[in-house]
């Protein structure tokens, strides 16, 4: 993004760099001129280091690599449950008005919000999507199916029939929505049996100026 300074008549670029406490920094600059960091807040989408088939402890796991990472906020699974749909994950307060962004800073969405409009939550595919450690899943072998699991309609509700039993089966004959990257899309309608191992999403579900209270 870009703000234009009126009195010089320079274009000031912004760069969005990721720090731990939910913020990102930005990072102004043009025409010979510095400006110092501002701080805006945000939330970042970030993958697990490993695929999982459909039998995960998701949460877990995203709670786990996040701390193992030092990011101090709390990580939800980008996914619908049994007791949650996908859409109500994130912070009600800050579904609105917060960018969501990659591990780098670099801008994904809008606002959360924006995801859950019908379209299937599209993406620049352009902008990697990067796990706790760094790694691009667009691009990383370690990630052979490029597929997202989410169990949701394109409006982030859950699909009962199609969550692999709340997320507990990695059985062949139970089924799983999910999303094949390359569509552009978080939230494409494709149905794969569960025992298929994809592409797991962790979101940091609200912005917390400083969640250790210092």
């Amino acid at each position: 993004m870009a703000l234009r300074n009126v009195m010089l008549g320079q274009q000031i670029t912004f760069i969005l760099i990721p720090v731990m406490k939910g913020m990102c920094s930005v990072l102004a600059g043009g025409g010979g001129y510095s400006v110092s960091n501002i701080y805006l807040p945000c939330l970042h989408l970030v993958a697990l280091n490993f695929p999982l088939s459909g039998d995960m402890r998701a949460d877990f796991q995203c709670f786990r690599q996040a701390q193992l990472a030092g990011l101090t906020s709390t990580y939800r699974a980008f996914l619908s449950s049994h007791l949650q749909d996908l859409a109500t994950v994130v912070r009600k307060t800050d579904r609105q008005h917060l960018p969501i962004v990659n591990l780098q800073g670099e801008t994904l969405f809008n606002n959360w919000e924006s995801i859950f409009d019908g379209n299937g939550g599209q993406f620049n595919i352009h902008v990697p999507i990067y796990s706790f450690d760094g790694r691009n899943v667009m691009t990383d072998s370690s990630w052979p199916q490029k597929i997202i699991w989410h169990g949701s309609t394109a409006n982030g509700i859950r699909l009962v029939s199609n969550y692999c039993e709340a997320w507990h089966t990695a059985d062949m004959g139970a089924m799983g929505q999910a999303s094949p990257l390359n569509t552009g899309k978080l939230l494409d309608q494709k149905v794969y049996s569960c025992n298929n191992v994809f592409i797991v999403l962790c979101i940091e579900n609200s912005f917390v100026s400083d969640p250790q209270g210092k």
